[in-house]
């Protein structure tokens, strides 16, 4: 069994709390970057549990081009990159990409949540 990553840990945590926000709240009361956490989790979701993306975008049809576009406005740039390649790419590089992607929304997010 592997044992989760600091940042698997934090993206379970963040993303259940943008859940629960969304769920009382609305998905318009979300900021920019618990918009994006969401969509990060809902790739990871789908990677984690079902081995690809398929899942993903099954639970949120739009996850990656709005994870690309939250990313860009927010001036992520790892994460804007890896969530503009193509679904085959990003599926094949996003256990390679997870780490720094976690690092790049937590260093901007930490602060705003």
């Amino acid at each position: 069994m592997n044992v989760p990553t600091t940042n698997e840990s934090w993206l379970v945590d963040a993303g259940d709390g943008v859940i629960q926000k969304r769920a009382h709240s609305g998905v318009g009361s979300l900021s920019p970057v618990e918009r994006l956490i969401y969509c990060v989790w809902v790739a990871d979701y789908g990677m984690r549990n079902a081995g690809d993306l398929e899942t993903a975008h099954d639970v949120y049809s739009d996850f990656q081009p709005e994870a690309a576009q939250l990313a860009r406005e927010l001036g992520l740039q790892r994460t804007h990159s890896t969530f503009t390649l193509p679904t085959p790419e990003l599926q094949r590089k996003y256990f390679d990409s997870f780490e720094e992607i976690c690092n790049e929304i937590r260093r901007y997010a930490e602060p705003c949540l």
